[in-house]
């Protein structure tokens, strides 16, 4: 695991080689909505992207993470289909019903029966280099999304803001490990929450899964201002096993903003350590590329702090084996 967050950066350049590659058919009709149906570390590039094209999107850009579609996916409704091994069931079952309601559907994968199906019906296939954790590939699986948003004019500038924000990694490498090496050091024994703000809770969750997966714990995470509506209430005693981490970035609402500043103020003396992390980049894209590294570097530091195996998945290949029974 440690050399596959190493080699992000170089991966993200293989990804956007691999798009600028690949010719895309012109879609049938126009496009008034899109679904991104994908899950686990398949689909949290969705959740990502979604959120990136949130304030320049003309039409809705949602994400699935079931075995259903919405009703209102139709004729008119780009899906795009991520799955890494090709073979997720839920997704799978997804592709059908998109299928079964007439959307236009393109594919991220790199291979299985997502693939299989996508040859059979003539759906274009972006096809990624295969044989790791799905969770280690997110720079493949992310970077179609943005080629294929950008390529289709649901949102612009995506690619290029990619590419602005791998230099971006590269030259803050060394500073990027001493850092997460430090926050390992801090939360490997305690039970992170980690709180951001509207517009970035796509890379909470991923912090948080990576946290779940890579060092083996349990976290949570909100997004402000909704968490000021409800979770803060439940601060009022001490929790010296919860370590508080804010995630804070320079495009924060001014309003959100001081909402942070203030919620930090409550939980500094109820949490047992209280943790404010700074992005760096010049754009959402950029600052997501670095919350992605720094938070995948984290969750292997803690791993070894742990003592733990970060490939490891022995209770999800349990949970798998025990719904192949199912009929």
């Amino acid at each position: 695991m440690k050399e596959l967050i190493a080699g992000f950066p170089q991966q993200v350049r293989e990804a956007l080689a691999i798009f600028k590659a690949f010719e895309l058919k012109p879609l049938p009709r126009k496009v008034s909505a899109v679904l991104i149906s994908g899950l686990g570390g398949s689909g949290i590039g969705g959740s990502i992207v979604a959120e990136l094209c949130t304030p320049q999107s003309a039409v809705p850009v949602q994400v699935s993470k079931d075995y259903s579609i919405p009703a209102w996916v139709g004729p008119e409704t780009l899906v795009i289909i991520s799955s890494y091994s090709g073979n997720t069931e839920e997704t799978l079952q997804a592709m059908q019903a998109a299928i079964s309601q007439q959307a236009m559907i393109v594919c991220v994968t790199s291979g299985g029966e997502v693939l299989a199906i996508a040859q059979k019906h003539g759906f274009d296939a972006i096809i990624i280099p295969g044989g790791n954790p799905p969770r280690a590939c997110l720079g493949y699986s992310l970077t179609q999304l943005c080629g294929i948003l950008e390529h289709f004019e649901i949102a612009t500038g995506l690619l290029a803001e990619i590419e602005a924000g791998v230099t971006l990694l590269e030259t803050h490498a060394t500073e990027i490990l001493h850092e997460a090496e430090s926050i390992a050091r801090a939360i490997s024994y305690s039970q992170p929450v980690i709180y951001t703000s509207i517009g970035y809770e796509g890379i909470a969750i991923r912090f948080r899964q990576q946290l779940n997966e890579n060092s083996k714990m349990l976290c949570w995470h909100h997004v402000v201002p909704e968490m000021n509506h409800n979770e803060l209430v439940g601060w009022v005693d001490k929790a010296p096993r919860i370590a508080a981490i804010f995630l804070r970035n320079s495009d924060e609402y001014y309003r959100t903003a001081k909402r942070m500043d203030i919620c930090k103020g409550i939980v500094y003396n109820l949490a047992g350590k209280t943790i404010v992390l700074h992005s760096k980049g010049e754009s959402p894209v950029q600052r997501m590329l670095w919350w992605i590294n720094l938070g995948d570097w984290i969750s292997w530091f803690a791993s070894v702090e742990r003592n733990v195996d970060a490939i490891e998945i022995n209770v999800i290949n349990r949970l798998k084996n025990e719904l192949a029974n199912l009929q």
